[in-house]
């Protein structure tokens, strides 16, 4: 072997060749592996006409606050790479479009298009940038979560802003956490998985599908419990039962004390 050969095996470009090679083969075994529990992709696939629709509908609809190519304005953020999730999320919860300059956007019981319309404006905003799809519906639902875990993960992650019984709470800044009864487990999944407002992103990384499961089904179990104990005051905490106490039972026991005084005397 000569000394040119043992030089060209040994030459720099050959040793950062490798290391590319390398970090691509890594990237590649890291995107499988991470890619591999996430339940998330549309199962109803987007044809060119829906998003021709979905363009149609947001320029009509949208694109005033969000700009023509929902590139955004100062009026509302831009809408690149959110997904179809949080176009499912904001619309089909009433939220959006909004009703009027507000600190937060509130859920609203009437929702402005249809659930076609909101697919095709859904198409359209995803069509614009990879993100979030409609969660699958096997995991959105909570049916088959464990509702012990699911109730010891919201308490863990989401308790100390929707109260421990998912009665919302107030936030800084006049903002606030909704209270969580009687949301849709789509709706539940989508908010975990795009991060609303001021709610934290709770990517498929932090919670895995079988954990947002878990989470719904004992935010269902929640809507269904009874309280064995008595009324519970919108289980708001201590706020609500000091109001109780001090404004009806506190007045009732010194009316009760004095008219057992006087009829005593």
């Amino acid at each position: 072997m000569t000394a040119s050969t043992v030089t060209r095996r040994r030459h720099p470009a050959v040793l950062f060749a490798l290391l590319v090679v390398a970090l691509v083969a890594v990237g590649g075994v890291y995107s499988l592996v991470s890619s591999g529990g996430r339940a998330t992709a549309d199962t109803r696939p987007y044809t060119a006409q829906d998003v021709t629709a979905g363009d149609r509908l947001f320029k009509a609809n949208c694109s005033t606050c969000h700009g023509q190519q929902a590139e955004g304005t100062s009026a509302g953020p831009s809408l690149v790479g959110v997904g179809a999730a949080a176009v499912d999320f904001q619309v089909g919860t009433g939220r959006m479009p909004l009703a009027g300059p507000a600190v937060q956007a509130k859920r609203n019981s009437h929702v402005a298009f249809s659930d076609e319309q909101i697919r095709q404006m859904g198409a359209y905003v995803d069509s614009l940038g990879p993100g979030p799809g409609i969660p699958d519906e096997k995991y959105a639902s909570g049916i088959g979560g464990d509702v012990a875990r699911g109730g010891e993960i919201y308490r863990v992650n989401c308790a100390m802003c929707h109260n421990f019984a998912g009665s919302g709470g107030a936030l800084t800044r006049g903002k606030f956490a909704p209270p969580l009864h009687g949301i849709e487990g789509k709706h539940i999944y989508e908010a975990m998985l795009t991060g609303p407002q001021s709610m934290p992103v709770f990517d498929d990384a932090n919670l895995d599908p079988e954990a947002k499961r878990d989470v719904i089904a004992y935010l269902h179990w929640l809507d269904k419990n009874e309280n064995p104990g008595g009324h519970s005051l919108g289980n708001l905490g201590p706020v609500a039962d000091g109001f109780f106490l001090w404004l009806l039972a506190v007045p009732l026991m010194i009316g009760a004390a004095v008219w057992l005084g006087r009829k005593a005397a």
